[in-house]
């Protein structure tokens, strides 16, 4: 039998649960990519300017390259002698009276310390008149104010952008060092299962928990391995589990409690499954196994479609991020007003599929489904919020404020 370190009659409460697992993740190698690759990834290494932007004084606007002392008084007459167009420069000084053609780029020529647009001049051959005064440093963007060689832009830690990535671009740097995407490999478990589109048998139900969970891997920064479904016997699931041998994180669906038929810690204990805790209290989502199998981290979820997919949001998206070496995804809660009543929790934390709106004053309010049975995958796929209640919490009434999690800024 799993080795398990927690009573078996203990309902851990969920933010102990999640602290255990990212404890227990070990950040992943890093890789080199280029730019073209990077978005979506998780930064391995501050990324470090190797140029300076701008590399020296250039205009921010079209116009003339003047001495400020010069325009001090307008209107006044100034002497052409050049201009300075952006990827070219203007080699000589500026003198008392004079002034330089300019345009947005073009560097600021010697002698010069303002820019005068083009809009508050008028030109006359070699003779340009200035109607507007300007101060000292106007409209110059002095070399470094983006960035100078050496700085830091970008953390690592950070998922990239493609903010980021202009931003490693202008900087120069073409590749960048960014953690491999962790190999996350999925095993479903029971012979009541058929895969999308096979022949459904008598007392078949088709299998949608892997389908959907290697997808939040994959939306998560993961590298989904689905090892498939595995048989409800001892051999059959021993032989696919091992397709988890060299991946980060497995993930069993199914067979997590303790029936006649749940064999995920009865069978896998024999051939190296050390459990550290099961049973959660939340609501869905209670029968959820955390421990290893071998050398590998295992979260084993339960079988109904909604609590593996919620235990998905709660404890492996955030353990993906863990093993980025990246913050783990905020799970923060708003306020919404309820339009509906609901009763006293009892000890679980729940997680209520909802959907939210605007009254007519502007005001976020949510609705519970009216039926929350965690075999209903529909409602939570039209849901697009969790309504968060803590354990005990007091009963609510329409119009109160309730705690809610916003499903789809999470990408979920």
């Amino acid at each position: 039998m799993a080795k398990i370190s927690t009573s078996a009659s203990t309902l851990m409460p969920v933010a102990d649960a999640r602290a255990r697992i990212l404890d227990a993740m070990k950040t992943v190698s890093a890789e080199s990519v280029s730019l073209a690759q990077a978005r979506g990834r998780v930064l391995a290494d501050d990324v470090i300017a190797r140029v300076t932007q701008p590399p020296v004084a250039v205009s921010a606007m079209d116009g003339y390259a003047v001495r400020a002392a010069d325009v001090a008084s307008v209107p006044a007459t100034l002497t052409v002698i050049g201009e300075a167009p952006a990827g070219g420069a203007f080699d000589g000084n500026v003198g008392a009276g004079q002034a330089v053609r300019i345009f947005t780029g073009g560097p600021v020529p010697t002698g010069a310390d303002a820019i005068v647009i083009q809009e508050d001049t008028m030109r006359d051959g070699d003779q340009v008149t200035v109607k507007e005064a300007v101060l000292a440093g106007r409209f110059i963007r002095p070399a470094g104010l983006d960035f100078s060689a050496g700085d830091v832009g970008v953390e690592a830690g950070r998922t990239l952008t493609a903010r980021d990535i202009a931003l490693c671009a202008a900087m120069n740097v073409p590749w960048l060092r960014v953690r491999r995407r962790p190999r996350v490999a999925v095993l479903a478990n029971g012979d009541e299962l058929v895969m999308p589109g096979d022949t459904i048998g008598p007392n078949q139900i088709v299998s949608s928990n892997n389908v959907g969970l290697c997808a939040l891997i994959d939306a998560s920064g993961g590298e989904a391995i689905d090892l498939g479904i595995a048989p409800d016997d001892a051999d059959g699931l021993v032989a696919m589990a091992a397709g988890a041998r060299g991946a980060d994180l497995l993930i069993t669906i199914g067979g997590a409690s303790v029936g006649d038929h749940d064999l995920i810690q009865s069978v896998l204990g024999e051939s190296g499954l050390n459990v550290d805790f099961w049973r959660i209290a939340m609501r869905p989502g209670k029968p959820l196994i955390f421990g290893h199998f071998g050398d590998v981290p295992m979260l084993g979820l339960p079988g109904n479609p909604v609590s593996a997919l919620v235990c998905g949001l709660v404890f492996l998206k955030p353990a993906i991020a863990a093993l980025l070496g990246a913050d783990a995804p905020d799970l923060a809660t708003r306020s919404a007003s309820i339009t509906s009543d609901l009763g006293k929790n009892d000890q679980r934390q729940d997680y209520l599929r909802a959907t939210t709106t605007k009254d007519d004053n502007g005001n976020l309010t949510v609705t519970p489904f009216g039926k929350q049975d965690s075999s209903m995958l529909s409602r939570l796929a039209r849901a697009n919020a969790l309504i968060l209640r803590a354990p005990h919490a007091e009963a609510v009434t329409a119009g109160d404020s309730v705690d809610i999690i916003d499903l789809e800024p999470l990408g979920y």
